[in-house]
């Protein structure tokens, strides 16, 4: 199984913002020191890809400097040179784990999930759309047809929803938190609105059925968005979703993608837990579970 990291292009943040990038860096160290899955650095997407998913006018302007206040305000991330190159990275990344998804039945990108990206801005801490830039050059290059997001972060994906309506080669699906940001939400083709404190035995059933409706659609690749932000300690999370809740949820979103027989592309997306220990130890078991999941006689 290939795995695709981009955390050695750091960026140069105030105090305040490293907290959410901290976790790329220990999660690929922990993956390094698991020894099991083949790690690689991907190559930045380039201006033309991009812009298979978004606006000419916008990706010249991330690229440039030229974004307005208003711009960077939404987004989150004062810009930097760094900025533009970890945001090529952390889409080149989804992109590569796509292709080698497709030849190996699944991979893994230790970024992406940046699913607040529109077509024309940023928002979230989300530059560029990762999966629907993938989504987009994969089907250029004819290599898909028909596609499942299967989006588990607790934020509702809205720029996904937003660039893919009225779109019936893609299948957005979306379980999130119904109080949880953005506050005004996009329409996915599946929203699956849940309350605050669902909590495990709620989740997991609302999860995998939200799965297998995804995959009823018979695409050709699912990208599997694996927040780990759902967890009852995080600190934008309100799901009170237990890790061993988390555990059981990628266990299922692979069974059921293995059972139809569809690619699977995974993502990181958002965690943000009170201890960082605890967003890593629960994207750590993403990944290995997403390993042992095609590799069923591997002991770790």
């Amino acid at each position: 199984m290939d795995v695709f990291h981009c955390d050695q292009f750091a960026l140069p943040l105030p105090e305040g913002h490293r907290f959410p990038l901290e976790k790329y860096r220990l999660l690929r160290e922990r993956v390094t020191a698991w020894n099991l899955a083949s790690l690689r650095v991907p190559e930045a997407a380039s201006d033309r890809e991009l812009v298979g998913a978004h606006d000419p006018a916008y990706v010249e302007r991330v690229v440039s400097g030229s974004l307005t206040r208003e711009e960077i305000r939404r987004l989150g991330f004062p810009w930097s040179p760094e900025l533009v190159e970890r945001s090529r990275r952390s889409v080149g990344g989804t992109l590569a784990a796509s292709r080698a998804a497709l030849g190996d039945g699944i991979s893994v990108s230790l970024a992406g999930g940046t699913h607040h990206a529109f077509v024309d801005h940023g928002q979230g801490f989300c530059v560029f759309n990762d999966v629907a830039v993938a989504v987009r050059t994969l089907q250029t290059e004819r290599r898909v047809e028909r596609v499942a997001i299967l989006d588990l972060d607790v934020h509702q994906g809205n720029g996904t929803a937003s660039i893919f309506r009225d779109d019936s080669s893609v299948f957005t699906l979306s379980v999130h938190g119904a109080n949880n940001f953005p506050f005004q939400k996009e329409s996915s083709d599946l929203d699956v609105e849940l309350p605050d404190r669902t909590g495990d035995d709620a989740y997991l059933p609302a999860a995998r059925d939200g799965v297998r409706a995804a995959l009823a659609t018979a695409p050709d690749l699912a990208f599997y968005l694996a927040g780990a932000d759902p967890f009852e300690a995080d600190r934008l999370g309100r799901l009170s979703v237990s890790k061993a809740g988390l555990a059981e949820r990628d266990r299922s979103v692979f069974e059921l993608c293995r059972e139809a027989g569809v690619p699977t592309v995974v993502v990181m997306s958002g965690g943000y837990g009170k201890t960082i220990e605890d967003t890593v130890d629960i994207h750590f078991t993403t990944v290995r579970t997403a390993f042992l999941s095609h590799a069923p006689r591997a002991s770790v």
